[in-house]
């Protein structure tokens, strides 16, 4: 999918507004620059206000208007929240919890993914909805559904119970071939009928590590299932018409975004950096890098952020001047073809009406819709980088079937992936290094250096690829508690990390988890670092000891090792070394692998992304610091948002300030 240039706009619910209100939306609309707007997110029960009954007159009305004024529809299947007509009449399409708590409707998202009865509605609705405007000028893409497990990541109840054996049935074919997978002969859980098989639900202790990592697993699938159906209605009444969903938060743990990801046409990212937190940029881009990455490189579309502040934190913050212009940019910096905003209008009433909106509850002179209407001109000065693509010579591996088994009960520690991936992410963005965030089954061929972060669940198969990238001249590194189970969670043998252990040189004997907010002693060189979360005996058989443990049982021992293997390098780290010395060791690890930042000394806090086309190059500079920074260029550019015409070679960008230039 291209977009004929970067849109603009933002989630648009005139149903939530009276009609003569909807004009003047279309005039200001035209007037803020928007091109694009979600609409029919939440129209379910103005549309269908009782079963079987609809009134799409109303619709036709809004889709009519915003097709004359110019506006495209990303048009939304209007399934996100059943009215509550379904659940007076079906409760059993309500969700429950682990606990058998039943979800009831009075906020939004109050179904059982595998109810076929909510399936059966929403079709029918889809059906309706895609016969009818599968041919509009308005429209642009399908935005199927919205926010998939936002509120309901998984459901406990008997529907879906009997969808899970079904699942299980599928993917093991007989209960001996499941009882082996999960382990069933420790505490007596052999499974002799799939009646007795069950959702994890709460148990007097730990619930079976590999019966949970299977339910998030299904739980994942039947979500998808509920898209994909949704999906196929729409491709089959307009082929033609691009389809997305869009995923929330920078990295939502229950839906698989490499998954979803290859059954749609572009991907959508809904964002809501924290502005109380001085590295939300970073958090941000780390989550940006993966949506682009989701797709082999193509751009995505920013599908909402905040204009200001939100409503859902226990402190909500507004976004100072220059924030929204700011973190808008980013986006499209790591390549996003188009910002939009939740909402369009702030709303008067309901759950949301304090989450800030492109046009507030002040109007039209607020600063949040001054700043808005000046993005939207900027935005339409850059129509050429639509398309255009951000390249990276290094991958970080994140996979989400390690990250459910990964944060499972009854291990060393308790450690958080994110976190951890985030950790090892940040030296990278520091150094102004472009990186994609792949899976461990990606082509890794192309990159220079491979960073993978605690990948606890690997199969035989990844661990191959990973020797194989290394072998044929690839740079590696690895931290700890990686290639320890295999895909049904069962520990490898012969000592960790059995199936790295050539790759790394070198066997790691015992964990040495520290406590809580502990630290641990390092010797880099001549130097002093320390050490958090983990640490590990281990046993050279190869590798060289690039840092020790300087304290402690582990004094002396290694604690970041280096290998030569093939014809390439295998970095191992036996803890997690504090910013500074994480950002040592993959500098140097970098240096090796011939991984080059894209502008070297940048001032701090200022990013550098280039985005590249057929025959120029885009070079994006946000400044995320407090002082101005004047940045040499390398080559002489035009700053497509500057004052000055022709060319310029070098370009001082304001804090929160921004600097496009083609080259």
């Amino acid at each position: 999918m291209t977009m004929p240039k970067i849109m603009f706009g933002g989630d648009y619910n005139p149903e939530q507004w009276t009609e003569d209100v909807w004009a003047e939306d279309m005039k200001l609309m035209v007037e803020t620059g928007v091109s694009l707007v979600s609409v029919g997110i939440f129209s379910w029960a103005s549309v269908e206000p009782r079963p079987g009954e609809y009134d799409f007159g109303w619709f036709d009305r809004v889709m009519d208007g915003l097709a004359a004024a110019g506006i495209g529809a990303s048009l939304a299947t209007m399934t996100a929240s059943p009215p509550p007509w379904l659940a007076r009449l079906h409760p059993e399409t309500l969700p429950e919890r682990v606990d058998g708590v039943r979800l009831w409707p009075g906020g939004r998202q109050q179904y059982c993914p595998s109810s076929p009865i909510y399936r059966g509605y929403a079709g029918r609705l889809v059906e309706r909805l895609a016969g009818r405007y599968a041919g509009h000028p308005a429209l642009r893409l399908w935005h199927i559904g919205n926010e998939y497990g936002c509120h309901v990541r998984a459901c406990y109840c008997d529907v879906s119970a009997a969808d899970f054996r079904d699942w299980l049935r599928d993917r093991y074919g007989d209960l001996d071939t499941l009882n082996e997978a999960w382990s069933t002969t420790f505490w007596s859980q052999r499974y002799g009928d799939w009646a007795e098989v069950l959702p994890p639900r709460t148990a007097p202790t730990f619930a079976n590590p590999a019966q949970k990592l299977d339910f998030a697993r299904f739980s994942n699938d039947a979500i998808l299932a509920c898209y994909l159906a949704e999906r196929d209605v729409v491709r089959r009444h307009s082929p033609d018409t691009p389809v997305t969903t869009n995923f929330i938060g920078l990295l939502h743990k229950p839906i698989d975004s490499y998954r979803w990801a290859a059954e749609q046409d572009v991907v959508s990212l809904d964002s809501y950096p924290d502005p109380y937190d001085p590295r939300a940029h970073a958090a941000a881009a780390l989550g940006y890098d993966l949506v682009r990455s989701a797709r082999g490189g193509q751009p995505w579309l920013l599908m909402e952020q905040a204009p200001s502040a939100v409503n859902w934190r226990v402190r909500n913050a507004p976004k100072g001047p220059g924030v929204m212009r700011l973190w808008s940019w980013q986006a499209v910096a790591q390549g996003a073809d188009a910002v939009l905003f939740f909402q369009w209008r702030q709303a008067v009433g309901g759950a949301e009406k304090f989450h800030s909106a492109m046009v507030p509850h002040g109007g039209t002179q607020t600063r949040t819709h001054q700043e808005i209407r000046a993005l939207g001109q900027e935005i339409a000065q850059v129509g050429e980088l639509a398309g255009t693509r951000v390249r990276a010579d290094v991958a970080l591996v994140h996979d989400w079937t390690n990250w459910w088994a990964l944060e499972s009960d009854a291990h060393p520690a308790v450690l958080d992936l994110l976190e951890t991936v985030q950790a090892h992410y940040d030296p990278l963005f520091d150094a102004h290094v472009s990186c994609d965030v792949v899976p461990p089954t990606a082509d890794l061929s192309g990159y220079r250096l491979v960073v993978v972060p605690n990948l606890y669940l690997m199969s035989a198969d990844v661990a191959e690829r990973l020797c194989r990238y290394v072998d044929g001249g690839g740079h590696l590194v690895v931290s700890f508690f990686t290639g320890i189970v295999d895909e049904c969670d069962r520990a490898y043998q012969g000592g960790y990390p059995a199936p790295l252990r050539d790759l790394l040189g070198l066997r790691v004997d015992e964990f040495w988890p520290l406590p809580a907010d502990g630290t641990v002693a390092l010797e880099l060189g001549a130097r002093r670092h320390t050490g958090t979360v983990w640490s590990e005996w281990v046993e050279l058989a190869g590798a060289e000891a690039v840092a020790t443990f300087a304290d402690g049982e582990l004094a002396g021992r290694p604690a970041v090792t280096r290998h030569r293997y093939g014809a390439g390098l295998a970095w191992y780290l036996a803890t997690r070394p504090e910013p500074a010395m994480m950002r040592a060791v993959l500098d140097r690890a970098r240096a090796e692998a011939g991984a080059e930042p894209v502008l070297p000394d940048l001032p701090d806090g200022v990013q550098a992304v280039v985005r590249h086309g057929d025959d120029r190059s885009y070079l994006l500079l946000l400044n995320h610091g407090a002082e101005p920074a004047t940045v040499p260029l390398p080559r002489p550019a035009v700053d497509l948002l500057g004052e000055r015409d022709g060319s310029v070679e070098t370009v001082t960008v304001a804090p929160r300030g921004v600097a496009v230039l083609r080259s």
